[in-house]
């Protein structure tokens, strides 16, 4: 997958395209299934598959303080798009600038003047432009004027009759539900990070753990321990994993993450680790004393082991 890093670097010429549009927070399970169609339409007809997304959230600029976290960075997102087939991403700075082009403006410049957009596929309450004045009745009219006809998608809908979101991802996230975002998203959640010094609390334990920095990619879960797999280098090594504030010590900050890998002590300082989240082993919990933790650390590893091997 080639990305281009704003509109102005697609070559000359490029296309003619099937487009679609997006936030593709996640890469979840609905994104997977509007690029498979595009996929599909390329081929038969023989366009470059391109999806356009951005480098934040909108309402990062719009309105930041009700902007939700969002599930991956925009590194994860692009890494997760080219494991879809697309033939490329254009990835635009989300701005001022870009929020002021008017619904006519954004279609001529970038499906026509930019990717020769013969085929669009959006769902069905896709808005666009300034104020986001458009809406796929206009789409279509545009598309008529400029030559390109607009599909609309569906949206997945696994169970219960709510379509897949990261709105509802974020929820089983922030509950723990690990084993049903992986569901939602086609993918294990994965937080990467440079791995950096702690406490060494773990270590003395009998446990050494690989410490992320706060500042990590992805979305953290809910406080507890779980079962997954840290991955160095290509590598997947199975791990158990702690996240949370560790209640029986004091002065561990907020949301840390910390993963043991199973039966091996490996030197992962100032390494950039992925750490991805399979199984939910229980919630976070405070101690009375150190045997008692180091029991439950014990059972913890056990029970990793039996679920991840």
């Amino acid at each position: 997958m080639r990305t281009f890093a704003g509109i102005e670097s697609v070559p000359a010429h490029y296309g003619p395209s099937a487009v679609t549009i997006g936030k593709f927070d996640g890469v979840h399970q609905g994104h997977r299934a509007v690029i498979a169609k595009l996929r599909e339409i390329a081929e038969a007809r023989h366009l470059e598959a391109v999806a356009i997304t951005f480098d934040r959230h909108p309402a990062a600029y719009h309105a930041p303080d009700r902007c939700p976290p969002q599930l991956v960075s925009t590194r994860q997102k692009l890494e997760l798009l080219a494991t879809t087939g697309l033939d490329a991403t254009v990835l635009l700075h989300y701005d001022g600038v870009l929020a002021s082009n008017s619904a006519e403006a954004f279609v001529r410049r970038f499906l026509v003047d930019a990717l020769d957009a013969r085929v669009l596929l959006v769902g069905h309450d896709f808005r666009y432009g300034a104020g986001n004045e458009g809406d796929v009745d206009l789409l279509r009219r545009q598309g008529a004027e400029h030559g390109f006809e607009v599909v609309v998608v569906e949206d997945v809908v696994p169970e219960g009759g709510r379509r897949v979101s990261s709105t509802w991802i974020r929820e089983l996230l922030e509950v723990g539900d690990v084993e049903h975002a992986a569901e939602l998203l086609g993918h294990v959640p994965t937080v990467s990070g440079l791995v950096v010094h702690g406490f060494k609390r773990g270590r003395e334990l009998g446990y050494p753990t690989a410490n992320l920095a706060l500042d990590s990619e992805g979305f953290i879960p809910g406080d507890g321990v779980y079962a997954g797999w840290l991955i160095d280098g290509g590598v997947r090594y199975p791990a158990a994993i702690s996240v949370g504030d560790n209640p029986t010590f004091e002065g561990v900050p907020k949301k840390q993450v910390e993963a043991y890998v199973l039966d091996r002590d490996l030197d992962l300082y100032d390494h950039v680790v992925g750490v991805e989240f399979a199984h939910r082993i229980r919630g976070m919990a405070k101690f009375d004393g150190i045997d008692e933790l180091i029991v439950q650390m014990g059972r913890d590893v056990d029970r990793a082991r039996d679920l991840i091997g």
